[in-house]
């Protein structure tokens, strides 16, 4: 099993910052990473991922404005957002996939406004 815990949300007004991090449990290199987030009535959708070996991958609607990143040897994985828009506010959610075996944290409130 995996416990993933979430932290570092909070308020923030419009094109400021905040850094997501996410402990793990244990040690997951191998393990595909991410970050997602939820907005009330919408489907959970990935806002960046991040492999075994650090190659990345970002959404569309914020590629340019956040960074992924993971240290295996401490089990933590950050999201380093900028430039925020009210449109990024919502519950990110951290993940941890090995082949199909999804984990999720319990998520941390990011709200984006003046």
């Amino acid at each position: 099993q995996v416990q993933l815990v979430e932290s570092g949300g909070g308020v923030v007004q419009p094109g400021g910052s905040l850094r997501l991090s996410c402990a793990a449990s244990r040690i997951l290199s191998g393990y595909f990473m991410g970050w997602y987030r939820q907005a009330p009535g919408k489907q959970r959708e990935a806002v960046a991922l991040i492999d075994g070996v650090g190659n990345t991958h970002y959404a569309d609607s914020v590629k340019g404005r956040v960074a992924i990143s993971r240290d295996d040897t401490k089990a933590t994985m950050s999201l380093q957002m900028n430039d925020l828009k009210p449109e990024d506010s919502t519950i990110y959610y951290c993940s941890a996939r090995l082949i199909t075996k999804y984990y999720w944290g319990q998520g941390t409130q990011v709200a984006v406004s003046s």
